[in-house]
């Protein structure tokens, strides 16, 4: 991955453009803001560093579980060859797919769904990015992730998880490594940590 490519496209995006409303003044800072609908757009400093973690390649198939405003697939979609979204929250992919249109992305594919479940169709891929935190690992996550493939999610409970870093040997074997601490939106149906 060309990390140099991907500071200089990250500090070129205007988070602003993907933030509505009374929002848009604190696009700037380094800190979560609300986008809407219980969901948040992440800080860019851990937008960044997630990405890093990920580390798509130009010939990478990403699958981006939580489109939200765009602004991480905006990324994803600059770094690697095709990305598969998934939002479960139609407004949201709405205002998205429009914002990265605009910047005429033409390798991005839109799903209105469950993320737990990933998008089977076109599975497996290269790398996984999930960006709502789940209690447990999502099997249907892991099998979808190719062998030398890399996921990037936050696991634990309310207020606090590990963000993870899996990977998946050429033998099938699944490495988890904790990369640090984060506080992300719960991840919706059977993986979340509530009904």
């Amino acid at each position: 991955m060309d990390y140099q490519e991907l500071e200089t496209y990250f500090r070129s995006l205007d988070r602003s453009f993907f933030v509505d409303n009374e929002m848009k003044k604190y696009a700037s800072s380094d800190e979560p803001l609300p986008i809407g609908f219980g969901q948040t757009i992440s800080q860019p400093s851990l937008v960044l560093e997630m990405t890093r973690l990920l580390s798509p390649e130009k010939d990478s198939k990403v699958l981006e579980i939580g489109t939200g405003s765009g602004f991480q697939t905006a990324i994803l979609a600059k770094m690697s060859a095709k990305v598969f979204t998934v939002e479960r929250i139609n407004e949201l992919m709405e205002k998205a797919k429009k914002r990265l249109e605009a910047l005429n992305f033409s390798n991005i594919c839109y799903k209105v769904g469950d993320g737990s479940i990933g998008w089977p169709e076109y599975a497996p891929y290269d790398r996984i990015m999930v960006t709502a935190a789940v209690r447990i690992l999502p099997d249907e996550l892991i099998n979808q992730l190719t062998t030398g493939g890399r996921m990037v999610i936050p696991v634990g409970l309310p207020g606090l998880q590990e963000l993870k870093l899996i990977t998946k040997s050429d033998d099938g074997d699944i490495h988890a490594k904790t990369v640090g601490l984060v506080r992300f939106v719960e991840f919706k149906g059977q993986y979340g940590w509530t009904e």
